[in-house]
Parts: structure tokens; sequence; C-alpha cells
């Protein structure tokens, strides 16, 4: 058996200081030092073997980060773990007071395909550090070789020669990096993903400096929710990628991980497409497809079958699956506006349930890093300029093998 650790760490924001990321927002080279020092303890306190980072503008900038961690790590070694002249020094407490550096880490990055470096227009890519390294290259998912069309059917009794209209997806609006990374003596597939916020999306008129809806002090409510609609349908699209990506890697027979910032709490639907449907309760209840008559229901058979089918491909809370088997009260990963909720989430293959005889490995703990979160939205709560706005998650798993 093989213990590990695997985290989701959305970071706010990293980028050197005096870049400007977005419109007129930039850090001084105070702040830039707050935040990295910020980041160093929060990951020194992790001590995850495998971190899945978003928000990530520079790959220097995270590269500082680990340095700095993998500094501070060895110092408090140095402090704190005795050496072989002390005759305690074999006493297990000194094992689990040890933090591991990341010098040997290995850091895969994927930056956004629509960063073009301008300043004040950046956008934000993802990256995983693993010290468990990678088993072959990973691979980033954000420009589509073929475009996603939605399609939408008429509704009945407007069949015939009206289309209904479709919705196309080219590009995510963040990319998606998956791995496959060795624990114990099994190969999961990692993805990592930051799909797209709850942020309206608006159009800016052909030479207009911003669009219409921007314009709070003439406030379009019809057009903000326009806004809301269209986020919310890219994210929904989004969510549909990655759930095809997690359908191939379990049908070839890979345990799965999904980490990230989701902008959704778990049982939105963009978090149930990711995951996939929960099985009906007993398929022998319920009318064929194909039926003939009210008593034409699936058998038992055809009801394991189908149960079978849909499980299989299903992905499991993390968080979920802890709480069940604890006391915990609540989990949040992010407050604004009086709302706590999580929306940074790791999502699990039943190839780590624990009702399955044969899964690869198990949860035993899931830790949740939140305590520096206030709510964003409260005049008191500067603080979540610097550190990050989303509390970090993470899973201790004893792998077979």
């Amino acid at each position: 058996m093989t213990d590990v650790t695997i985290a989701s760490f959305n970071v706010k924001n990293l980028i050197g200081p005096d870049r400007e990321y977005y419109e007129f927002q930039s850090y001084t080279p105070e702040e830039y030092a707050w935040k990295l020092d910020w980041m160093a303890d929060q990951l020194l306190t992790l001590d995850a073997d495998v971190v899945c980072f978003q928000e990530i503008f520079e790959k220097d900038a995270l590269h500082a980060v680990i340095d700095e961690a993998s500094i501070r790590a060895r110092a408090l070694n140095d402090a704190s773990i005795p050496d072989r002249s002390k005759r305690y020094h074999r006493k297990a407490i000194f094992r689990k007071l040890a933090v591991t550096p990341y010098d040997n880490a290995t850091l895969a990055f994927a930056p956004n395909a629509a960063d073009t470096g301008e300043p004040g227009k950046r956008r934000p890519g993802v990256a995983i550090l693993s010290r468990l390294g990678f088993i072959g290259t990973p691979e980033i998912i954000q420009d589509l070789e073929e475009p996603l069309t939605i399609p939408f059917t008429p509704l009945r009794g407007m069949e015939g020669t009206r289309d209904a209209g479709h919705y196309v997806l080219r590009r995510l609006s963040r990319p998606v990096i998956k791995a496959r990374i060795p624990m114990g003596g099994q190969t999961v597939t990692v993805f990592n993903c930051h799909l797209k916020s709850k942020l309206g999306e608006y159009i800016t008129p052909p030479g207009a400096d911003y669009a219409p809806e921007e314009d709070l002090t003439d406030y379009d409510p019809i057009g903000r929710a326009m806004g809301s609609l269209r986020a919310t349908v890219r994210r929904m699209a989004e969510a549909w990628v990655l759930r095809r990506e997690v359908v191939r890697e379990i049908e070839a027979g890979h345990p799965v991980m999904v980490l990230g910032d989701f902008n959704d709490g778990e049982h939105a639907v963009s978090s149930e497409i990711i995951t996939g449907e929960a099985p009906f309760r007993n398929y022998s209840w319920m009318l064929r497809h194909d039926a003939q008559d009210r008593s034409d229901r699936y058998s038992d058979e055809e009801n394991r079958q189908i149960t079978e089918d849909v499980e299989r491909v299903r992905l499991h809370s993390a968080e979920k699956m802890f709480v069940r088997k604890s006391l915990r009260d609540m989990v949040y990963t992010a407050a604004f506006g009086g709302v706590y909720e999580s929306i940074d989430q790791i999502f699990m293959s039943r190839h780590f349930h624990p009702d399955n005889a044969d899964r690869a490995g198990e949860m035993t703990y899931f830790s949740v890093f939140n305590d520096h979160l206030t709510d964003g939205s409260h005049p008191e709560a500067p603080y979540n300029k610097l550190a990050s706005d989303h509390g970090q998650i993470m899973a201790h798993l004893r792998m077979k093998g």
C-alpha cells in the first residue's frame, strides 16, 4: 500500500510584480512578495504529492513559489527533525513532522491559448506539480480539433423545417491538463480544470469601447441576464468536453480523478455533466424506451445491465465520500455575498469508491484549508486580493500495489 496526497489550489491571479493582468490590476513589488510568501506557506502546509493549480498567468512566478516552499521545507526539517545522534530520532512522530521539498518534482504548465501577453488583457492557465512524475507527456485540451456543435431540437408541435438553432464551441475559456501519474502500483489519469466563471459575457458592438451592459449607470437587467445565460451555456459545453475525455479514459480501463475550480457546486448541472448521471433506483419500474403498452418495462436483467453501464463511468465527490464517514458539518471553498459553498472539487472514478471491492485505492481523509477565506463582498475583506479567494482541498489516498 502506498499513501498519496493530491490537492487542488486556485491561487487567484498569480503573476509577477508590476505586470498588469486584467485592466488596471497588478501587484506592487510589496504585494507580490506578500502573495509569494502566503502561497509558499500554504503549499508547505498542504505538503501534497500532486497539486493542481488554477489561475496561473506566468510559469516563472509559480516556480518562485515552489522554490520558496522547498527552502522552507528544508529549514523546517532542519529545525524539527532530530539527527541520528539523538537516541529518540526514530520515533514515529518525527516521520509525521517531516515535510518533503519539491526539488525533484515535475511541473506541467498549460498557458491559456488566448493569452497574448498584452498588458491588461491576460488570460490565466493551469498547472500540475507532481512529486510522482508523469507517465508520458501531459496533454493540453483547449482548442478543439473539431468544433463542438450543440443542436437544439424543435419543441413538440413545431417540427418540420423550422430551425431550433445551435451553439458552437471552438475553444475552452481556460485549458485543461490531462496527465497520467503513477500512484503506487497504479497509473491514474488526472484532469485539472477551471471552467468558465459565472461572470456574464457581454458583446461589445463594432466601434464601441465597451458593451452597453457593462455601463451600470444605465443598468440593463435583461442584457445582464443574457450575459449570465452566455456564461452558463459556455460552462455547460466545457463540462461536456471534459466529460467526453473522462469517459474515454474510464472505458480504456484507467482510474480517473478530476480536480479544479468548477465555478459551480457539486449538484449544479455542469458538475453533474462531468460526473455523469446517478443511476435510477430500479429501471424495472421504468417504461421501456420502445414501450407499446403501460406494462412494457425493463426486465430485471436489463435493470442490472443499465445500472452497471451508468455506474461504470460515473465519478464520485471526494468531499461527499468523506462527509459520509465523518461528523463534519460543513465544507466550503468560496464565500461571496453571505453564500458559503464548495465550487472546487475532487471527483474520482469508482476505482476509489469504498463500496467497490476491486478498488485501486481508497480515500482515508479529506482536508480543507479555508481559514483564510473572508466574504469577498464584505467591505472589510481586502485580504482576498492577495491571498486566494478559494479554499484548498486535498484527498489522502491509500493506493494498492
